[in-house]
């Protein structure tokens, strides 16, 4: 199913330039991991200092522009410069999880001034969890981590961002924004759902 996920190679493209004087300058893959999980601790925490200042929201697609981008170029560094490791790998799927709890569940009180629902949310990242669980169950069965959309985590990057980006600019709140997280939800069942199958049907 389609994702934000196939646009990937060209935005490494785009990195490339960059990634090759990271390396050069003796930065690491790890440390572009952790640079990652912090910046999105630091920006979930001022997005709770900030709740009901409508243009903090910018806040959110602003570091997970970031984020999106610290992530690829970690991987660039650990497969294309001789980085791989075991702790790597340990560090960017737990990073993942953090920062995405960090910067979701922060919108419960972000978006609450705006008749947004904490549940919703909530279940948002809870589902969102799972989908990477799920992803790297697939990859102990089959050697393969499970990247299937429709509701990765570039795509809900993508979706996120957009949420609060036109929240900030000005979109009335209500009930919308309840609809579109439990959206995004249902969309990271039907995402965990095609990566089992996916998964699955490689064995």
């Amino acid at each position: 199913m389609a994702s934000v996920y196939d646009l990937k190679p060209r935005f490494q493209a785009l990195l490339r330039p960059l990634v090759r004087t990271l390396a050069a300058s003796g930065v690491t893959a790890n440390q572009v991991t952790i640079a990652a999980a912090l910046l999105s601790v630091a920006g979930g925490g001022a997005l709770v200092l900030l709740a009901g200042h409508r243009a903090s929201l910018l806040i959110l697609p602003l570091v997970l522009f970031l984020r999106m981008a610290l992530n690829a170029i970690d991987g660039m560094l650990a497969r294309e410069h001789g980085q791989k490791s075991r702790l790597g790998a340990m560090l960017n799927e737990t990073g993942d999880v953090v920062s995405d709890a960090a910067l979701y569940l922060a919108l419960v009180p972000a978006l609450a001034p705006f008749g947004a629902h904490g549940l919703p949310i909530v279940l948002f990242v809870v589902l969102a969890v799972l989908t990477e669980f799920v992803g790297v169950v697939g990859q102990t069965i089959t050697g393969e981590r499970r990247y299937d959309g429709p509701m990765g985590k570039s795509d809900r990057a993508a979706s996120i961002g957009t949420l609060a980006f036109a929240a900030a600019l000005g979109m009335p709140g209500g009930w919308w924004i309840d609809a579109v997280m439990s959206g995004l939800a249902a969309l990271a069942v039907l995402t965990s759902v095609n990566r089992a199958r996916s998964a699955l049907r490689s064995v």
